[in-house]
């Protein structure tokens, strides 16, 4: 069981940034290194989209074409969170920001955050 809490969104102007976190638990006590971690969005009206991703272990990044070159994903290790660094916002960023965790191999994401709203006004 892995337990996920999103922090950092809110209400930003178009061009503007923020960074979002998201903490992970574990019951056990059991370490990350064979997951991944990814932040995923959803729109009103819309289906959820992964939006960035990263391994735990070696770090590797994933980035949708839509926000590759303005979104970051970092992690800490030591504090078991994830960042996602969002620059350059524009209104279609507006979503409700999901972070979940997956095994790595694996296709589905099986823990979940509660989410985050950002919205970005015009």
């Amino acid at each position: 069981q892995v337990q996920l809490v999103e922090s950092g969104g809110g209400v930003v102007q178009a061009g503007g940034s923020l960074r979002l976190s998201c903490a992970a638990s574990t019951a056990s006590g059991r370490t990350l290194t064979n997951y991944v971690m990814g932040w995923h969005r959803q729109a009103p009206g819309d289906g959820r989209q992964l939006v960035s991703a990263i391994t735990w272990s070696e770090g590797r990044t994933y980035y949708a074409d839509s926000v590759k070159g303005r979104f970051t994903i970092s992690r800490d290790n030591h504090r078991n969170t994830v960042f996602l660094q969002m620059y350059s916002l524009k209104p279609e960023d507006t979503a409700v920001y999901y972070c979940a965790v997956k095994q790595r191999g694996a296709t589905e994401y099986i823990y979940w955050g509660q989410g985050t709203q950002v919205t970005v006004s015009s």
